[in-house]
């Protein structure tokens, strides 16, 4: 069966968020040692200040996947001018990619390849010249992924963690 990318509304957008919030924290604690609790209330308002009217949010695009009836994850990307949505600068037609996600039940499938192919189609469509993404630096499979889509390092942070002992 075809893979297809459909809008979402708020009512399929509402189970998908604790997710997000969840391993987004998650993230935030085991990359830039955010504390948990912290983490979690930074992933929350994060997200509703990017999606102040949920599904309904202006140059925002979130699409749900489906394969026949069966939803099997979705994507949640920003148009370029949208408030605080990229790292692009003003003006440069970047839309950006906030989350894209594939149900654990149906990983290994090629879904996230074929979301981004038509996220970008859209997007195209739209008049968009670029898309960006952050991916953590440890999830290879991910990269590997966007390597192979034509997506290129175009920025890079570096941290170290210190012993507050040294001197």
């Amino acid at each position: 069966m075809t893979l297809t990318l459909a809008p979402m509304t708020d009512e399929e957008l509402a189970p998908r968020l604790g997710a997000l919030h969840r391993s987004y924290a998650e993230e935030l604690t085991r990359h830039r040692a955010v504390p948990a609790a912290e983490a979690l209330d930074r992933a929350v308002v994060q997200t509703r200040n990017l999606l102040p009217a949920g599904a309904a949010t202006e140059k925002v695009l979130l699409r749900v996947a489906r394969v026949g009836d069966v939803q099997v994850g979705w994507i949640w990307v920003t148009l370029p001018g949208a408030d605080g949505a990229s790292d692009a600068l003003a003006g440069s037609g970047r839309a950006w990619i906030h989350n894209i996600e594939v149900d654990p039940e149906q990983r290994g499938r090629g879904y996230a390849r074929r979301m981004i192919q038509l996220i970008e189609a859209e997007l195209a469509g739209l008049g968009v010249t670029e898309l960006g993404l952050n991916v953590f630096g440890t999830n290879s499979v991910a990269i590997g992924l966007y390597e192979s889509l034509g997506f290129h390092v175009t920025a890079q942070q570096m941290a170290k963690r210190l012993d507050a002992g040294a001197a």
